[in-house]
């Protein structure tokens, strides 16, 4: 399975809304990313640009998708960023693979 990081940024009422009753978000949201089919590794607070970030295993680029319109629905997300990872292992079969790929800078370098 392929892991993904889903940064999140609740609305306004959604942070009212935890505060006046705080609650694990992952037990929350690891049922959901199983029954897609996925595991949740784990849920981070932060602050920033984005509340929350989430690293998950899901079995594709549909099951995540599937997993973000469902987070997303409730109208308590202001942004969602989905970022596909790789791991150190895949990075570096990657850059094998492009090592071979023949590839031409613009301009001939």
């Amino acid at each position: 399975m392929a892991y993904y990081m889903v940064q999140a940024a609740y609305t306004a009422e959604a942070i009212a809304a935890m505060v006046k009753n705080p609650e694990d978000r992952a037990a929350v949201l690891r049922p959901v990313v199983e029954r897609l089919g996925g595991k949740l590794e784990g849920l981070w607070f932060c602050f920033g640009e984005y509340d929350v970030v989430g690293i998950s295993q899901m079995p594709d680029n549909v099951s995540a998708a599937a997993f973000v319109f469902a987070a997303s629905q409730s109208g308590r997300l202001k942004a969602v960023k989905t970022t596909p990872l790789m791991t150190g292992a895949e990075a570096i079969d990657a850059m094998k693979k492009a090592g071979g790929a023949g590839y031409r800078a613009p301009g001939g370098g």
